[in-house]
Formats: structure tokens, sequence, C-alpha cells
């Protein structure tokens, strides 16, 4: 059997792992074995922080809508509930948005959906 020589593939394939390992400190961007294992958890990090990323954002929105709902003298669980209620399909994200840029539309609409509850 002939012999291949994989030079040109190795020297590629090396050269993929050390690119994408580029801003890594150290030895963890230079070393391809290093460098191999850094990537292999920047990868794993980074599956896992996508749906992390979902679950900080819900959360800072409901901050917001809580805070806001707190000026109006009602809770944020409570308002929510309400909201579910007299059927207003707003979400989470919207809802932080109205109560950060107009903050007089959000109470307006908690208060008219507060009176129908009461």
């Amino acid at each position: 059997m002939t012999r291949v020589k994989r030079g040109s593939v190795a020297r590629k394939y090396r050269k993929n792992i050390l690119d994408s390992a580029s801003g890594f400190r150290g030895a963890h961007s230079r070393l391809f074995r290093t460098a191999k294992q850094r990537r292999e958890k920047a990868l794993a990090c980074a599956h896992v922080d996508r749906n992390n990323r979902k679950r900080a954002f819900r959360r800072l929105w409901i901050a917001r809508i809580n805070a806001a709902a707190r000026k109006d003298g009602i809770t944020y669980s409570s308002a929510i509930h309400s909201l579910y209620e007299n059927r207003v399909s707003l979400n989470r994200k919207t809802l932080a948005q109205v109560a950060i840029l107009d903050a007089y539309c959000f109470s307006m609409l908690v208060q008219q959906v507060n009176d129908k509850k009461s």
C-alpha cells in the first residue's frame, strides 16, 4: 500500500482550531492541544449561556414591570394576574418596554385592568 502524507490536511485542521481559539489568553491560543481543549469548553459554555441569556432577560423584564407596577400601588404578580384575567395578551418583554418608554401608558393600562377587577 502506498504511503499517504497528510501534511496539508493536518495543517488545515490545526490552523482551523488555532484560528477559532485566537482570542484566548496565553498558551490557550498558541498551543494546539490546549487550544483544542479550551475551544471545546468555550463551545460548551456558549451552548449553556444561550439558554441562560433567555432566563436573564426574563428576570430583567419582570424586575422592570414590578418597579413600574409598584409606582401605581400594585405588585407584579397581581398586575400580571389582572392582565391575564382581562385577556390583555402582552408578553413581559413588551410590557417592560412600555413601562420604560411610556410610563403614563403603562400606568393607565394597569389602572384600567385593576378597575375592572375590583
